[in-house]
C-alpha cells in the first residue's frame, strides 16, 4: 500500500503591518503548487495537502519559512496530520464517506 497522509496546515504570520494576510497566503500557496507528489486543496481557513509523510513534513517546514523570508518576525504554524495505515485514504474519499 502506498504511504499517503492528509494534513491540514495553517501558517499565520504575527505582527504584520496590515490585518490582511493575503500576500503571505499567496506566497505560501505558490510554494505548495510547485511541490512534487503533493495534492492540495486551499480552503478559506487552511490548506489541505496529501502525499507521503516525509514530503508533507518537508513542505510544512518550507511553508512555515515563507513569511520569514517576507520580513515577518513571528509565525504560528498549526499542523493536523491524518496518517491511516490500515487502508488508503484520499481527501476525496474522506469527504465522500460523510456526504
Amino acid at each position: 500500500m502506498k504511504e499517503s497522509v492528509i494534513a491540514e496546515l495553517k501558517i499565520i504570520p504575527l505582527g504584520t503591518k496590515s490585518a490582511s494576510l493575503s500576500k503571505y497566503v499567496a506566497a505560501v500557496i505558490k510554494l505548495v503548487k510547485q511541490a512534487k507528489g503533493i495534492t492540495y486543496q486551499v480552503t478559506p481557513m487552511s490548506t489541505i495537502v496529501q502525499g507521503p509523510l516525509t514530503q508533507v513534513l518537508k513542505l510544512a517546514q518550507e511553508m512555515h519559512e515563507i513569511p520569514f523570508t517576507m520580513g515577518v518576525n513571528r509565525v504560528l504554524t498549526s499542523i493536523s496530520i491524518d496518517d491511516r495505515r490500515d487502508k488508503q485514504i484520499t481527501m476525496e474519499s474522506k469527504v465522500k464517506t460523510v456526504s
